[in-house]
């Protein structure tokens, strides 16, 4: 018995996709919690764990650059959130698309510093420079500005694409929920008017 076609192009790209529960049980560094991903609630679509899930793979696809299948699988179970979703919108930074990833941060790094800079007098350098993150500063000794920029740009995409990901993803769910129920009506609506112009004759 073959299985049903989507309707779309689209719905049938993510279930391609997106991991199934068994794979997710039986991946050796989620095994521990392996029966928390079984949980149903993890695998709905709603308009509560779409844009939760989308916002934490966005989050872990730009925080860390290996392992943010895990990290946002992870955040998923305390959030509700779709743990399929999450894990496949991480796949927005991969080794095709992570050089153009890192010039774009590398540049939002350097305009929010610049920016900053300019706003408080360099009150940021003369905190750094007081000892007191001396422990921070330590961490990534020995590592280019250029480097540090970029980290710090990817930390304001995680961000802020998280946010942004979280509202227009809301936005694009209650768009299709509600044009689902307008047809779902405007069907109803022709077979009632249908049954009573058959009742009229």
């Amino acid at each position: 018995m073959s299985k049903p076609q989507s309707k779309t192009a689209l719905s049938d790209w993510f279930r391609r996709r997106m991991p199934t529960r068994e794979e997710m049980a039986e991946n050796k560094y989620l095994r521990p919690i392996a029966h928390r991903f079984l949980s149903p609630e993890l695998w709905r679509f709603t308009r509560r764990s779409v844009p939760r899930g989308v916002a934490l793979g966005i989050f872990a696809g730009f925080i860390v650059p290996v392992g943010q299948i895990f990290l946002a699988a992870f955040m998923a179970l305390p959030a509700r959130a779709n743990v399929p979703l999450a894990a496949l919108v991480t796949f927005i930074t991969n080794p095709f698309t992570f050089p153009f990833w890192a010039v774009v941060a590398n540049r939002v790094g350097e305009f929010i510093l610049k920016v900053d800079a300019g706003v408080t007098g360099g009150a940021a350098q003369s905190e750094i420079a007081s000892g007191r993150w001396a422990w921070f500063v330590g961490m990534f000794e020995g590592v280019g500005v250029t480097v540090l920029v970029t980290i710090f740009g990817f930390i304001v995409l995680s961000i802020v694409g998280a946010a942004v990901g979280y509202l227009v993803s809301g936005f694009i769910w209650r768009f299709v929920v509600a044009r689902k129920r307008s047809r779902r009506l405007r069907k109803m609506t022709e077979r009632l008017d249908q049954r009573l112009a058959e009742s009229a004759e």
